[in-house]
């Protein structure tokens, strides 16, 4: 085994501490629903989209303002779960990037592996203060107690690298919570909206067929109400459901590359000391 100076033991390495940043949903969601509902009041159900300027007539030809405030009461709860969807897409994309660090995740994989062949510990760890980020902070935390154990006289080979490894993991653990707060919401939603949409869709149809058989002949204006406001409905959950599916599978394959970037250079860190000490 090849023998090395010993230098001064560094200071114990300190697990980052675990993260709450991102949006609180018990704030952000009644915020959008009051926003929904104003849109839906003020905005879709302003007088100028519809005949008269009343809004309790027909929309104006071509108006889909008028036409979707036509959809009832419905429309103000899909377009809260659309903006919801939309507010924490932009938010998770802020997080995962700032999660990322400031540089390629290739390229510092490749600098902390090529300085782990070289066994100069401190330029792996220069490249983590220079890339941070979840990444950086990960590997900058095994970095740390790859140095302190590398000075250990009290525990053997094999339980360094047992206590090697649960910094690792002890590290991931306390990142990932950050990177995946708010995913839950977004999946949700995902099918909660298309349910939504469907029950809007049935009042519609339900409010059609009601005005026909209350008349007792078809009604081919109340017809075409019900029927408008149950498309409606089905566009916008329809809609807000694709776009929550998307937006989902997107956010956990980059986290789980994220993942695999962190096990990979965790993977060299312990390799490395085991090849050294």
């Amino acid at each position: 085994m090849k023998t090395q100076t010993p230098s001064p033991a560094p200071a114990k390495a300190a697990a980052p501490k675990k993260k709450s940043g991102g949006l609180n949903p018990a704030l952000v969601i009644p915020v959008l629903l009051l926003i929904g509902i104003l849109t839906y009041m003020f905005v879709f159900g302003d007088g100028s989209h519809f005949q008269e300027g009343d809004n309790t007539k027909e929309p104006l030809p071509g108006d889909y303002f008028g036409t979707v405030y036509k959809g009832g009461f419905i429309v103000p709860i899909l377009f809260t779960c659309f903006l919801t969807v939309l507010v924490f897409s932009i938010e998770r994309f802020i997080t995962i990037g700032r999660a990322n660090g400031s540089g390629s995740i290739d390229d510092f994989v490749q600098k902390v592996k090529a300085s782990l062949d070289r066994n100069d510990v401190a330029a792996a760890i220069q490249a983590c203060d220079k890339q941070k980020g979840s990444i950086g902070n990960v590997v900058k935390t095994a970095l740390l107690k790859y140095q302190q154990l590398a000075v250990d006289t009290q525990l053997d080979k094999e339980q360094k690298l047992v206590a090697l490894q649960k910094e690792v993991e002890e590290a991931t653990t306390l990142e990932l919570p950050m990177l995946e707060k708010n995913l839950t919401i977004i999946a949700t939603l995902a099918s909660v909206s298309t349910l939504i949409a469907l029950l809007g869709t049935v009042l519609g149809m339900i409010r059609a067929f009601a005005a026909m058989g209350a008349t007792g002949q078809p009604d081919t204006g109340a017809l075409s109400t019900g029927i408008s406001e149950a498309l409606v409905n089905t566009a916008l959950g329809i809609g807000t459901a694709a776009i929550a599916t998307i937006m989902y599978s997107y956010f956990t394959s980059r986290i789980d590359v994220l993942t695999y970037n962190i096990d990979e250079i965790g993977l060299s860190i312990q390799q490395n000391f085991a090849a050294h000490y």
